[in-house]
């Protein structure tokens, strides 16, 4: 972009939405504004579904939006622009007292589905043979696109099917865990990990995503390294895709935000920020067609 097309752009543009794409907008809005010193960027989280509301009513230009877009919303006018990868973890409590069995054996999606959807496994004898202690399952309480991808995961459509004290927000979620010896839960892949490791105090718990029966070595998701690769290479069954929404075809600065995130620079920054999975050059190229 010319340096005198950059000095021209100004304007104020507002985004609001999933938790799990915030942390990686504010880095692209502090970048964009670098850029751009007469553009304002006002970025907010409170989850995916209030993203999606803000977009269609107007109330921002852009919704960050970490799930699918579905027919409805497409209907209402909603343009999902592919923006990164990322993936929905399973975790419990580092302290759990069935934590080794845990680690050994692993849960299958249908064991989770009993806890989380059917309700019919209630403690952690029952998931993984260990004490018989009850399972404090939480869930979100703010309409998002962790809770959407999690339901999908264990075979449902809403995260309103899922059972669990409801608990806001991706920081919130990953407390609770932290704070309950017995807690299960679900987290963002840029939410879960410190560094390489899986934040303190929590262990993400592997699953059988193929079905085989057993925990392979490729299952056992311990470092960011190997999470990244579980979710590029679609092996990992939480992970998802993030977006950008906009009312009607993004115009205007919005338009010229988004491609900058669709950039080589914006690919840099993401994969500094970490927690998210890059798009292939080819996958930025074919969002950035859909702007034009």
């Amino acid at each position: 972009m010319p340096a005198q097309a950059k000095d021209n752009l100004r304007g104020t543009l507002n985004l609001s939405g999933a938790w799990a794409i915030y942390p990686l907008a504010v880095k692209w809005g502090e970048a964009f504004q670098r850029l751009h010193p007469n553009v304002k960027m006002n970025i907010s989280a409170g989850g995916a579904g209030k993203g999606m509301a803000d977009a269609l009513s107007g109330a921002v230009d852009i919704g960050m939006v970490s799930r699918e877009v579905d027919k409805t919303e497409r209907a209402h006018g909603a343009v999902p622009i592919f923006i990164a990868k990322d993936a929905v973890f399973c975790t419990v409590n580092s302290g759990n007292p069935a934590i080794s069995m845990i680690r050994r054996k692993g849960m299958s999606i249908d064991m989770l589905a009993g806890i989380y959807v059917r309700g019919k496994i209630r403690t952690w004898k029952q998931a993984v043979g260990g004490p018989n202690a009850p399972i404090h399952a939480y869930t979100r309480a703010d309409a998002c696109g962790a809770a959407s991808a999690w339901a999908s995961t264990l075979g449902k459509h809403k995260q309103e099917e899922l059972k669990g004290v409801g608990v806001y927000g991706d920081p919130g979620l990953l407390d609770a865990v932290r704070k309950d010896r017995l807690g299960i839960g679900y987290n963002n892949l840029s939410y879960v990990f410190d560094g390489n490791r899986p934040v303190r105090g929590i262990v993400i718990v592997p699953i059988d995503a193929n079905r085989n029966g057993k925990i392979d070595p490729s299952e056992v998701i311990d470092t960011r390294e190997k999470a990244y690769k579980a979710v590029a290479n679609g092996t990992y069954p939480g992970a998802r895709r993030e977006f950008f929404v906009t009312k009607g075809k993004p115009r205007g600065v919005a338009a010229e935000f988004m491609k900058f995130t669709l950039s080589e620079e914006g690919a840099k920054i993401l994969e500094k920020v970490g927690g998210y999975v890059p798009l292939s050059k080819g996958e930025r190229k074919t969002q950035i067609s859909k702007m034009r």
